[in-house]
């Protein structure tokens, strides 16, 4: 795997966040320093100013990573909206030099640093005064790779087709796909596999079935 790599999703409700926890899990199971970052925030819920159910709080847990779900994330909010809306209804805005900059806190912490985005990888972050900025910007501000979870059943070829060539378009290095949700028996399944792979010429390096607990890997992902 490389030092440091973005999780992005074909949408929304995907399964980013199980599956950024079983990828740090297995690499902290694995001997790697491996932390998590997860920059902007929606729906969760807080006491006293602290997260206590949340993504972070999810990934945090289920990897066993020696830190806290507040750390792990800039910006928080609990309405379960577009980052861009609910910051704007919070009276917020989202700095991506203060991502960057914890973000470079994190690289000194850890020997890898997961980043997992929110949404897909066109999730605005920020529409006022006729600016625009995406999702696909902070990737490209953090100078990272990407790797796509998408789900495994019907109408997964066309978005993982659309996000593919998104990206290509911006210039964002493509990791590999993970197919959540995956059902092994399942004919579409396995030929949703087999189309992505060969449309996209982007290698399936995962799939995640409901309720796994670990994810194997392709070796070259832990060197």
């Amino acid at each position: 795997m490389s030092k440091n790599i973005f999780i992005t999703a074909t949408g929304t409700d995907i399964g980013k966040t199980y599956v950024s926890a079983l990828i740090v899990k297995r690499m902290r199971e694995a001997g790697f320093n491996c932390g998590y970052f997860k920059p902007v925030l929606s729906g969760v819920v807080a006491e006293n100013g602290r997260l206590t159910e949340s993504d972070c709080n999810y990934v945090v847990n289920t990897a066993k990573i020696p830190t806290t779900a507040d750390e792990c994330v800039v910006y928080w909010w609990k309405e379960a909206v577009s980052p861009h809306l609910a910051s704007k209804r919070a009276g917020e805005e989202i700095n991506p030099e203060l991502i960057k900059k914890e973000f470079l806190k994190k690289q000194v912490e850890y020997d890898y640093v997961l980043v997992e985005g929110a949404g897909g990888i066109t999730c605005p972050l920020r529409l006022e005064n006729n600016e625009k900025y995406l999702l696909k910007d902070l990737i490209k501000d953090l100078d990272l790779s990407i790797i796509i979870v998408a789900d495994g059943g019907l109408g997964t070829i066309n978005s993982v087709l659309l996000t593919v060539e998104y990206a290509r378009q911006n210039n964002i290095p493509i990791q590999g796909i993970i197919l959540n949700n995956y059902n092994p028996n399942s004919f579409m399944h396995q030929d949703n596999f087999k189309q992505v792979e060969y449309l996209t010429g982007v290698k399936v390096i995962a799939t995640v079935e409901k309720n796994q607990t670990d994810i194997i890997l392709l070796d070259e992902y832990f060197k």
